[in-house]
Order: C-alpha cells, then sequence, then structure tokens
C-alpha cells in the first residue's frame, strides 16, 4: 500500500482524540495507512497494536524539534507527564508546558503531526529499499557481549536482538572468525570452537566459509514478520592467541556494548577499535582510544552504528602474546 503524508496525518490527527494512544479499542480507530507503514494487520489485537505503535511513534519522534517532539508525545499520551484521559486536558498541560495558550499548543500540536507524517512515509521508504536487498532482511538491535578471559578458556557471552526488516524471517546466518588460526588451511572442529545456545533458537548448520571463518546457521522458534523483535542468548568458548576480540557484522548493528575481563597478568596496553578494516583489526598500525582496566581488570567500550565489513572491539598487549584472536 502506497502511503501519503497527508493520509497520515489525518490518521494521526483522528488517533490523538480522546485517550489517545491508550484507547480502549485501538484496533477500530487504527487506520491503514497507520497500519501500513507500522507494520501490523487485520488480526492483530489492541495489545499488539498498541505495543508496535508505541514503538513507531517514539522512533518517528525522535527526528522531531524537541517543541513539536513534546507537543506530539503530550497528544498521544506518551509524554510521561501528560498521560491524562481527554484529549483537552493533555492540550492544556502542552500549554502550561510551552507558558503559551492553548490556542498556541493546538497549532504546535498540528505542526508536529504533520512533520511527523512526512518522517513515518520518508522511514518507510527507506526500510522498503533496505530490506529488498539480501543483506537488510534483519539487523541486530542491541548487541551485548561479556568476554571473560580469566577461565581456563576463554568465553564469550553474547546476548543479541535482532529486528525483521522483512517477512517469513525463518533463519539467522551468523559466523565467528579465528584469526591467524594455527589451524589455518584446516576445518576448526568443535573443540577449537565451541558453540551453546542459551535460548532463542536451534543451532542447525555450522559450515566453513574461508580457511578461518566458521558460519554457523540458526533456525528461529517461529517465523518473524517485518518489524518484530527476537532475542538470543549464545556461548562461544575457543582459545585466543592473538590478543583482540571485535565484532565485524554482516548485517548492520543500531549498538554493541562490550565487557572484558582481562586474566593476570594485566595488558601493557588496551586501546579501542572503531570502524577498522577486519584485516587491520591486529595490526598495531591501527590506533584506537586508549583503555584502562578497573580494578577488577575489565574494561567496557560501546559502539553505536556499526557497518557490516569493518570492525569493533579492543585489542591489548600482554607480557606474552601469541596469534590469535576471536571476531564475531
Amino acid at each position: 500500500m502506497t502511503v501519503s503524508a497527508a493520509d497520515l496525518a489525518g490518521e494521526l490527527k483522528q488517533l490523538r482524540r480522546g485517550r489517545g494512544i491508550a484507547a480502549p479499542q485501538l484496533a477500530e480507530r487504527a487506520g491503514p495507512a497507520l497500519r501500513a507503514v507500522c507494520g501490523t494487520t487485520e488480526d492483530d489485537e489492541n495489545a499488539a497494536i498498541r505495543r508496535r505503535l508505541t514503538e513507531c511513534l517514539s522512533e518517528w519522534t525522535r527526528a522531531l524539534p524537541d517543541d513539536l517532539r513534546t507537543a506530539v508525545l503530550a497528544a498521544f499520551g506518551l509524554h510521561p507527564d501528560a498521560v491524562k484521559p481527554f484529549y483537552q486536558d493533555r492540550v492544556r498541560w502542552l500549554a502550561k508546558y510551552l507558558e503559551r495558550d492553548d490556542r498556541t499548543a493546538r497549532r504546535r500540536i498540528d505542526e508536529g503531526m504533520d512533520r511527523l507524517a512526512e518522517v513515518a512515509v520518508a522511514s518507510t521508504s527507506e526500510s522498503d529499499a533496505e530490506a529488498s536487498r539480501p543483506s537488510r532482511r534483519w539487523h541486530t538491535e542491541d548487541l551485548r557481549v561479556t568476554l571473560a578471559l580469566d577461565q581456563p578458556i576463554p568465553e564469550a557471552f553474547e546476548f543479541r536482538r535482532i529486528v525483521a526488516d522483512a517477512d517469513e524471517i525463518t533463519e539467522l546466518d551468523l559466523a565467528l572468525t579465528l584469526t591467524d588460526s594455527v589451524y589455518r588451511g584446516e576445518a576448526i572442529g568443535t573443540d577449537d570452537l565451541r558453540v551453546d545456545v542459551f535460548h532463542g533458537g536451534l543451532l542447525i548448520g555450522r559450515a566453513m566459509e574461508s580457511t578461518d571463518r566458521v558460519g554457523l546457521a540458526l533456525r528461529l522458534p517461529e517465523p518473524l514478520r517485518r518489524h518484530s523483535k527476537h532475542e538470543i542468548a549464545l556461548r562461544f568458548r575457543a582459545e585466543i592467541r592473538h590478543p583482540h576480540f571485535v565484532c565485524v557484522p554482516r548485517h548492520p548493528v543500531d549498538q554493541f556494548d562490550l565487557h572484558v575481563r582481562f586474566a593476570r597478568p594485566m595488558p601493557t596496553e588496551v586501546v579501542k577499535l572503531e570502524r577498522v578494516f577486519q584485516d587491520d583489526a591486529s595490526d598495531d598500525a591501527a590506533r584506537g582510544d586508549s583503555l584502562i582496566a578497573d580494578a577488577s581488570g575489565e574494561v567496557h567500550v560501546h559502539f553505536r552504528g556499526l557497518e557490516p565489513g569493518f570492525a569493533y572491539g579492543v585489542r591489548w598487549k600482554v607480557p606474552e602474546s601469541g596469534s590469535r584472536g576471536l571476531e564475531n
């Protein structure tokens, strides 16, 4: 369905009436344009529609100026200080917040709705274009990794929330690389790289994609439709002889949070690597911000907007370093 900004703005202005997003019969009030841009269906119940609309509206308002963002959130009853049962009460709250009269508050809301519709239509068009590409059938919204190097065999726990950018996502293609592996030219066995799924799917495939990269196929419990989210938890265990850990995504990653706990003796240097070429992750010439481990022997780094093919993570130096690293 092709959605115009004018049609969507009209539906948004209808939705703001009464209890707004908290309306008890939300399934009847959400119009076809709004359903189309938010990815809801005729079969969705009120709770599912309310959750999806809240996610979409909150995301779209981030592109608005602060005053219009506040006006729109208040109109829908999404602003925490404007959760009031009637639209007129929310208008009065906004007028007081802006230190203006009710008429000005209403104009500000109308302007915000029109701008919001433009943002929504533009973002949906971009999503359609991206979803048509094989590499954008899904992406990672949040990736959290904890790497413990003080274990007999280093362990990495990965918690990942993915978002479907197309319908019928049944399987995730993941991969890990053991860089400068002593097994170069040979298959990396299950004893060299242990992978355990804690929740979120079933590991159904494992294949060598190159001399040191292992491809993993994770079957999901049920197919995901566009815009739906799913969480998985994995554990990886492998010897790390080259001192670095980086994420080299094959699908976009919105944010990546990494904790590394070092073994004794402590590293003599730790650097943050951000958007470096994959082959340069182990090269001392690739520099980044210096990091200092805390009293527990840990460092914590955070990245946003990770681009496929580039490396993000940390590299460290220890008195005796070997020649192996781990990338996911």
